[in-house]
């Protein structure tokens, strides 16, 4: 028994019009998806690089917070207004930071308003509050900085 199979009617004139079609089509498409793949590339980069350069920056003002630190911490102060106590650089080409702490004035503080360690009110001495901005930078890589400017006080014995 022999069974016929079935062949797909196709007429001549057609087939020769379409030769290479299939393959245009398919290098159109190879050509768009590489436009999106490249485009995609470029896109992933640039949110790598502009993490990179948030994070430098984050670094810069930790660097700059970590001089405040030192120069409070330390309390290597002055009361000259004309002699700045400076933190200098570390030279470091990463990361570095440099505080400079000036003096600005200081107020008394009223009889009682201070109570010291142990409880001592200071009595028969006389308090004040002695006042100093600190200047501070910090740098990253990529030439990020950062700067502040914070203030603070001392309690000590009058010594002007």
């Amino acid at each position: 028994m022999h069974t016929k199979h079935p062949i797909a009617y196709c007429r001549p004139g057609l087939r020769n019009s379409q030769r290479g079609a299939t393959l245009i089509v398919g290098l159109v498409l190879l050509l768009v998806l590489t436009v999106v793949g490249v485009s995609g590339m470029n896109t992933a980069t640039m949110q790598i690089t502009m993490a990179a350069n948030t994070q430098f920056q984050q670094d810069a003002f930790q660097m700059t917070e970590d001089a405040i630190d030192i120069t409070i911490a330390t309390q290597n102060l002055n009361t000259d207004p004309l002699t700045p106590v400076i933190l200098d650089w570390t030279l470091d080409p990463s990361y570095d930071r440099r505080a400079v702490v000036t003096y600005q004035w200081y107020t008394d503080v009223p009889p009682g308003g201070a109570v010291f360690s142990g409880g001592n009110t200071g009595s028969g001495n006389t308090t004040s509050a002695y006042h100093y901005d600190v200047q501070s930078v910090g740098r990253g890589p990529r030439n990020a900085t950062s700067q502040h400017i914070q203030s603070f006080y001392l309690l000590g014995q009058t010594q002007h």
